[in-house]
């Protein structure tokens, strides 16, 4: 019988970036519509934004992933996904941004359990310590 608790945090890391890889791909697929977007928000600096937002997802996504500085990222993406809550989901009276708001903080949960008990057995993190 296969121990899941040897693989659950990796398997939970996996499942949180999913989101932000295919998030990623669909930002490069549309910056003018996701520039755009942005703009629409608020923001300055939408090609700034727009390129920091696909380095976070990429970078910060494919380092968690990897169970690299586990804590220190995971702490950052949860940062990341609260401050997308605030942005771009603060719309109560729609009833899909108030999910979308939930599921952002959702996902900073599940990072902040990430950065405090870190990337779990089946990370680099672990291989750097042994």
């Amino acid at each position: 019988m296969v121990n899941l608790d040897r693989y659950a945090a990796a398997i939970g890391r996996l499942l949180l970036v999913a989101l932000f890889f295919v998030s990623a791909i669909g930002k490069l697929t549309a910056p003018a519509a996701t520039k755009a977007y942005i703009v629409a928000m608020g923001l300055p600096l939408p090609d700034l934004a727009f390129w920091v937002s696909i380095l976070v997802e990429l970078c910060g996504g494919a380092l968690f992933l990897l169970g690299y500085q586990t804590r220190i990222v995971a702490a950052g993406l949860a940062l990341y996904s609260i401050a997308t809550a605030l942005v771009f989901h603060h719309n109560f009276a729609e009833q899909n941004e108030m999910f979308h708001f939930l599921k952002d903080l959702a996902i900073a949960g599940g990072f902040l359990q990430a950065a405090a008990f870190g990337g779990g057995a089946c990370s680099l993190d672990a291989r750097k310590a042994a």
